[in-house]
């Protein structure tokens, strides 16, 4: 117990403010890699409350840079954290602070897209899926280049429960564009309504819990930032392999302006489209004039299992792309046009 709340109680030591830190390393943010830097403390201090309680947790920290999230962590009695960091120009400022908290804080230079995080935790961390998340959270800042394919990439590893996941329910508290965070928790019906709401919500508790101005970030982006918690369900709400629901949904709202039969077509070839979107249509009961943003996650669930039973009928059928058959047409009439002229060369001679 004395230990516990010698965690809980943990402060860091009075250091130099993530402002000076930047000075004094000669940081900037570099606008290739889409940084900005979040200076306020107080700022930091409520993205680390809305992911819960942290006392004795152990805690993965994606992109700290100059370490403002890294500190409110630290400072939330923590029992370890580990920073995952690409940029190797941040690396001195977190070591000042991994110095400043001796055994709490982990450094990895590193890539969070590579970075194999089921092997950096003790073993004992682990949970049965379907108990209470485990004492182990994600948070982090994201760079905007980044924050939409690392959000695909986890919500793939909760599917298939590997990765962070690898532990049970972990829970994310993660920062994106404002349009991007809107979009994540949009409800049915919205207009942020997207493909990222649903594949996020048919695996997740999705909640957007507050939003940053972007003046509060150096340099001031042009957008404002959402804040995210995302919590892994017990079961997910389609239990179809997360690459079909992927496809479907992905089909569905490439065309989010037309009807959702538009989008829906094009899983089939060309030469059974019509005929098998309706058949989809029919047995999944959804109305082929419902726009994407229409579909709930159920209207999806039923699309995704009949469109398993239709690929598992034709063994060929997940494996169609649509845009290679069009890049096949084109590159058959270019071959026919090429032939037509050569004909008609040698007629004139």
């Amino acid at each position: 117990m004395a230990a516990s709340r010698a965690l809980g109680t943990f402060r860091l030591p009075p250091l130099p403010t993530i402002r000076e830190i930047i000075k004094l390393f000669k940081l900037q943010a570099a606008k290739q890699l889409s940084q900005n830097f979040l200076l306020d403390l107080r700022l930091t201090d409520k993205i680390v409350r809305k992911a819960g309680n942290l006392t004795d947790a152990y805690v993965y920290e994606v992109g700290p840079g100059p370490g403002g999230i890294t500190r409110s962590i630290l400072n939330a009695g923590v029992a370890e954290l580990l920073v995952v960091e690409k940029d190797s120009r941040f690396l001195p400022g977190l070591q000042m602070l991994s110095d400043a908290a001796p055994g709490k804080l982990r450094i990895v230079h590193g890539d969070v897209l590579t970075f194999k995080v089921e092997r950096a935790f003790p073993e004992s961390l682990k949970r049965q899926w379907e108990d209470d998340p485990p004492n182990v959270h994600i948070i982090g800042n994201l760079p905007f280049n980044v924050s939409t394919p690392l959000i695909i990439k986890w919500l793939e590893n909760v599917s298939q429960r590997d990765g962070p996941f690898a532990y049970g329910r972990t829970q994310m508290t993660l920062t994106f564009q404002k349009e991007v965070a809107e979009r994540l928790a949009a409800s049915t019906g919205s207009k942020q309504r997207s493909r990222l709401s649903v594949m996020a919500q048919y695996l997740c508790r999705v909640q957007h819990v507050f939003t940053i101005p972007g003046r509060a970030f150096v340099p001031k982006p042009e957008v404002d930032v959402g804040v995210v918690h995302f919590t892994p369900l017990t079961q997910p709400r389609i239990q179809q392999p997360f690459p079909l629901v992927e496809k479907v949904v992905q089909n569905v709202f490439q065309f989010r302006r037309k009807y959702c039969h538009r989008g829906l077509g094009m899983l089939f070839p060309e030469a059974q489209r019509l005929e098998r979107t309706g058949r989809l249509l029919q047995l999944a009961d959804v109305d082929p004039t419902f726009r994407p943003c229409q579909l709930s996650v159920s209207h999806f669930k039923s699309l995704c299992d009949v469109y398993r039973r239709m690929c598992d009928e034709d063994p060929h059928l997940f494996a169609y792309n649509f845009r290679e058959e069009l890049r096949n047409h084109k590159r058959a009439g270019q071959d026919k046009e090429t032939g037509q002229d050569k004909e008609a060369s040698r007629e004139s001679l």
